[in-house]
């Protein structure tokens, strides 16, 4: 992926957070960001892992990149479509 289309994504900071806050956050950013849109979700909680993807599966979102490190996660979503 692009590294300028990540730095232009809209950002959620979960860091701290505990499920199901991080997903919740993210439903809430997803539904303001235009079709298409790129949001990245830093997240603390090992279960959000889990929880991104079966919320990008189950609303049709495309889950990007996921990046694991230094006790923390980082998603990268495109809104679907329509």
């Amino acid at each position: 992926m692009d590294d300028e289309m990540v730095e232009t994504a809209r950002v959620i900071d979960a860091l701290g957070l505990v499920c199901p806050e991080p997903v919740m956050m993210l439903h809430a950013e997803i539904r303001k960001t235009p079709a298409g849109g790129l949001v990245r979700l830093l997240a603390t909680d090992p279960s959000a892992q889990r929880d991104v993807a079966s919320f990008c599966r189950f609303l049709n979102h495309e889950l990007l990149e996921t990046h694991e490190g230094d006790d923390r996660f980082e998603f990268v979503i495109r809104k679907a479509m329509a």
